[in-house]
């Protein structure tokens, strides 16, 4: 009896479609990627799509840098107190702190490069694009997404942006740091004293080694809602094409260019 054999896996994937989740590769500035990881560790790998090194890395950061008080070292340093900076840095976790923030800065460079090749030739041999995933909790499926949708529900509330992107894992982590670190700084009643005219009583409330971790996770959170928006409808544009070209288009129909091109050879 014939039974069909499986087929293989494409040597060089371009994504891969969960129920909760849709990661690819594509072409990133890998200096744009080693940026995002000084301004946090795990930043960089997250973008990548190296998703449980980048998120082990933000725990690591913050649980660190909280501990060795770096961010209120910047803080005095910024503000001409370098006496007070000093006494607030605890070199038995600064010294911690340096080798990991290094080795994150490096692995997210060097880890783009490599994917970068890997785009190309996932490009170049048409490896498959799934459109859709179901399974009995979750629906997932590729869609035309507006960019400006998700950078907007983004600044409205850091999070909501990934979800509206269906990215669960990052979009709900996102959320949970985010309303940690807000409650933690005080960064509402800051602005709620700010907004009443208080402004003596806002500075004295908030808490700046938790406040520095908000400027960086928040323009993070809306570049790569941003990002993954256009890149998911590059990909849904690239799986249509590849879908009315392998059904519909006649295997005798040359395009006007590669006609051109072949002109000018002869």
């Amino acid at each position: 009896m014939y039974s069909k054999l499986p087929s293989p896996k494409p040597r060089h994937p371009k994504m891969f479609m969960g129920s909760i989740s849709t990661n690819l590769i594509h072409l990133r500035n890998p200096w744009a990627i080693l940026w995002w990881s000084a301004t946090f560790p795990g930043f960089g790998h997250i973008l990548i799509g190296s998703y449980v090194k980048g998120f082990l890395l933000m725990v690591w950061e913050i649980i660190v840098n909280t501990q060795a008080g770096v961010n209120l070292g910047i803080f005095y340093s910024f503000t001409g107190r370098f006496a007070l900076a000093k006494e607030v840095l605890d070199t038995r976790w600064v010294l911690l702190y340096i080798a990991l923030y290094t080795y994150a800065m490096w692995d997210s460079y060097r880890s783009t490069v490599d994917l970068n090749k890997y785009s190309l030739l996932a490009d170049r041999e048409e490896s498959p694009i799934a459109s859709f995933n179901m399974d009995a909790l979750e629906i997932n499926y590729l869609d035309k997404r507006s960019p400006w949708i998700a950078l907007v529900w983004s600044i409205l509330m850091p999070g909501a942006g990934h979800l509206y992107m269906h990215c669960l894992p990052t979009g709900f982590i996102v959320l949970i740091w985010w309303i940690a670190i807000t409650y933690f700084s005080r960064l509402l009643q800051a602005l709620q004293f700010t907004a009443m005219g208080k402004f003596a009583a806002a500075v004295n409330i908030a808490d700046p080694q938790w406040l520095l971790f908000l400027p960086s996770l928040y323009g993070f959170i809306i570049y790569d809602a941003y990002v993954n928006a256009v890149e998911y409808n590059r990909l849904f544009i690239m799986e249509q094409a590849r879908f009315l070209k392998q059904n519909y288009q006649d295997p005798a129909f040359f395009m006007p260019e590669n006609e051109t091109a072949g002109k000018e050879e002869q």
